[in-house]
Parts: C-alpha cells; sequence; structure tokens
C-alpha cells in the first residue's frame, strides 16, 4: 500500500479551515501554535505485535479477514498504522509469541518499513510446546527451583532476542500468585520473586533496562506476587539503577487514582514506562481514553509536568497493550494512537504557572479549572496538524477505510476462520 497518495489530500481543505481557527485560539491564549505542533509530532507510542490481530476472551475468539499470520505481516500492519499516524514508530515483541526465527532478516525488513523495536516482553504465564517444566503454580516465584531456572532461562534468551534487533528494554509481567489463602507463602514467594529477578537483572547488557510490572489480580485470584506499585518499586529498587516500574493503565483496581501513582514513582526516579488502554473493571484492555478520558489527560499532565520541571532521569517508554475482540484491531489502535495524541497535546494546554499558584493558594476551584480548561479545549486540529507536518494522515480512520487496506490484504493473505479458542 503507497500511503503517501492516499494521504496527501484527504480532507485537506476542511483540516485547513479547523487548523486556523484552533491556532488563532491558542495564539490568543499566549501558546506558539507551531511550536505545540511540533511537540504532538514528535511524541510516539509503540504498538505491540500481539495487538495487531484480533484477541479475545477465555469464552471466545473471533477474528476477521486480512489479519496477520507471521511476523513479516504484523510489521506491515505497524508500519502502516505509523504511516497513517506518524506517531508508532516501533514495534514490540511479545516472546515466544513472536519469537522471530531470523532476527536478521526481520530487523533488515522493519528498517525498510521505516519503524524500529521497543522492549521486548517475556512470556511465562503459559506453557509452551515441549516445556520441561510447567508454570501452572507460578514461574520466578515457583517452589522449584528448576521451575525458576526456566523462567529465569527464558528472560535471558529474550534478552538475547532484543540484542539481535536493537531493542534496550525487558518489559516483566508474571502471573505468579495464588487463588486460596494459604495457597502460598506470602514472603517466601517474593524473596523467590526477587531472587530471580536478580539473576535476569545481572544479565542485563550495558544501556539496558528492565522494567517490573505490577498486576492486583488474574490468573491469580487471591493474591498476585507483584500486586501493586509499592511492590513493584521495592523489586526495582532493590535491583539497581537499570531497573523501574511499568504502569499498565488498567492493571489497578475500580477507582485507584492512577495519576498519583504516576506521580509517586516519577518522584522516585522509577518510572520506566506505560501499557496504555482502558478498562471499566480493571484490564479490560480497551482502546485508549475510550472509558476515562479525563484520566488518561490527568497522566499526561503529570508526565508534561516532570517534563516541564526537568526532573533528573525522567525518560519513560511508551506503548498500547490492549485487546481487540469486537474492533477492526487496526482501527482500534489507530483510535488508541489519536487519543493518546489528543491527550498529550491537552496536557501541553495546562498554564503550570497559574497552577501552581492556585495550588499554593489552596485554591480548590480554580486549580481544577485550570486542568479542565486544558481538557475541554478541542485539539483535534492540532494534534492533525501535527500528523500533517510529518506526512502522515490529518483522519487516519477514514483514510484507513477509503484505503482499501483491510480488502487488499484478506485477498493476499488468506485463512481460516474460527470462533473457538481462548487469548491469553
Amino acid at each position: 500500500m503507497n500511503w503517501s497518495t492516499r494521504i496527501e489530500a484527504d480532507g485537506a481543505v476542511e483540516h485547513a479551515e479547523n487548523w486556523k481557527a484552533l491556532a488563532g485560539q491558542l495564539a490568543r491564549k499566549g501558546f506558539d501554535p507551531d511550536a505545540l505542533a511540533e511537540r504532538v509530532g514528535a511524541f510516539g507510542v509503540a504498538v505491540p505485535s500481539w495487538g495487531v490481530s484480533t484477541g479475545g476472551t477465555r469464552f471466545g475468539r473471533f477474528p476477521g479477514e486480512g489479519e496477520p499470520r507471521n511476523l513479516m505481516e504484523k510489521l506491515e500492519d505497524v508500519a502502516s498504522l505509523h504511516a497513517l499516524t506518524g506517531a508508532a514508530p516501533r514495534v514490540s515483541l511479545h516472546i515466544p509469541w513472536d519469537a522471530p526465527q531470523d532476527p536478521e532478516a526481520v530487523k533488515q525488513r522493519a528498517a525498510e518499513l521505516g519503524i524500529g523495536f521497543d522492549a521486548v516482553n517475556s512470556n511465562t504465564f503459559e506453557d509452551q510446546p515441549n516445556q520441561a517444566c510447567s508454570y501452572k503454580f507460578g514461574s520466578l516465584s515457583h517452589t522449584d527451583a528448576a521451575v525458576r531456572e526456566q523462567a529465569i532461562a527464558h528472560n535471558i534468551d529474550v534478552i538475547r532476542v532484543g540484542q539481535q534487533l536493537g531493542s534496550r528494554a525487558l518489559s516483566v509481567w508474571i502471573g505468579d500468585g495464588g487463588s486460596y489463602p494459604g495457597q502460598i507463602h506470602f514472603r517466601r514467594a517474593f524473596d523467590r520473586t526477587l531472587e530471580s529477578f536478580r539473576a535476569i537483572y545481572a544479565a542485563l547488557p550495558d544501556g539496558w533496562k528492565l522494567w517490573t510490572e505490577h498486576k492486583p489480580f488474574e490468573p491469580a485470584f487471591y493474591s498476585t506476587v507483584v500486586a501493586d506499585w509499592g511492590t513493584s518499586y521495592l523489586i526495582a529498587t532493590a535491583l539497581g539503577p537499570k531497573a523501574s516500574c511499568l504502569v499498565d493503565l488498567g492493571h489497578h483496581l475500580p477507582n485507584t487514582n492512577i495519576e498519583q501513582v504516576v506521580a509517586r514513582l516519577i518522584g522516585a526516579g522509577k518510572l520506566g514506562g506505560f501499557h496504555f488502554n482502558d478498562s471499566k473493571f480493571a484490564d479490560d484492555d480497551l482502546t485508549a481514553g475510550s472509558i476515562k478520558p479525563y484520566q488518561l489527560f490527568l497522566v499526561f499532565h503529570e508526565l508534561v509536568s516532570a517534563e516541564v520541571e526537568k526532573v533528573p532521569g525522567f525518560d519513560p517508554g511508551y506503548m498500547i497493550d490492549q485487546s481487540h475482540n469486537l474492533k477492526d484491531p487496526l482501527e482500534d489502535l489507530l483510535q488508541s494512537i489519536m487519543a493518546i495524541q489528543n491527550a498529550y497535546a491537552k496536557a501541553l494546554l495546562v498554564d503550570h504557572a497559574v497552577l501552581d499558584a492556585h495550588q499554593e493558594a489552596n485554591d480548590a476551584v480554580m486549580a481544577e479549572a485550570t486542568l479542565k480548561d486544558a481538557f475541554e479545549t478541542d485539539v483535534r486540529a492540532l494534534a492533525a496538524e501535527a500528523r500533517r507536518r510529518k506526512g502522515a494522515a490529518v483522519d487516519p480512520i477514514g483514510t484507513f477505510r477509503r484505503s482499501g487496506y483491510r480488502a487488499e490484504k484478506a485477498a493476499q493473505r488468506p485463512q481460516t476462520r474460527h470462533t473457538g479458542g481462548a487469548f491469553a
């Protein structure tokens, strides 16, 4: 698909009018519209290799036509997302789901498509074919040293694959825990986990980072070993400067103040990165901003605040992590990327000097109003202008649909459709 010819004039006239109106509004508020467009255009978020295919639930999976059948086809889809948005320059691989058979060929193909590789993700929450030991009762925390050694070796192998591709970070989420009181010894399980993490950390190459991810439940429903940001912080602090915490926006119980969690980790110098999605209950992995757009904005406000205040060592990684069981996966990802661009753009409109003054004066009304003024600004034309300047689409979803990309791929990628099976 030649996206440049599809994108060139798509929606240009209407966008020019919208951008002119918004630019005037922003200028009257004291902002430099061009500078804002450049900052939004510089923001990028990684796309997960598993995200371009239909996900599902334990009740079923409903794949669509033209979905990628292998890693090379997944790279094509990610490159299309980047062409349409200018904001998806990297792909994050999940190993062994997308373990490359020929890493050099994969790296070369990605370069040809204009994308690179972000963090690599290990998988010790499910058993693989011909695996010597089972992870049914845990991995890095398992009571059996042989299981722990297998999980450690897998993570080290994932690092090796990442090195071959040019990645610089390892993301680790484990499903370890217990579903019943008394099933695990809390302290010993954590100690074993930390011991295992230390072995993985020791294998990190120079310039690499390790991100540890927390989750309050599932697959364990009574207790998880890495249940919250505090536990994640304990691990990252014990390991050393290369380790930090990864915040998945869906990995929190309802009503958790995620933006405060983000602020705490920024202040501690341990915010490693994000997995963007949205949820109604917890870990629904829905389209970013689809349920709680204000919360997404408030998270970005904390991130921009750290940029403005030049917090030492602040350099988080950003990735989308969502499961698409009803929407076309690429359209779902486009929606998330656009929501993330919009949230970032709105956060750039917060007047920090004014907000600081209201906070110091304990003026709750005006402090909140300052944030709300930025959030309620319609920044869609700003994000569209940022995309236009990068040669991307002002209307990514409309351009995608008009392009016929999905029909083209359906013809190129024949596959057997089914509705059964589970998705982890």
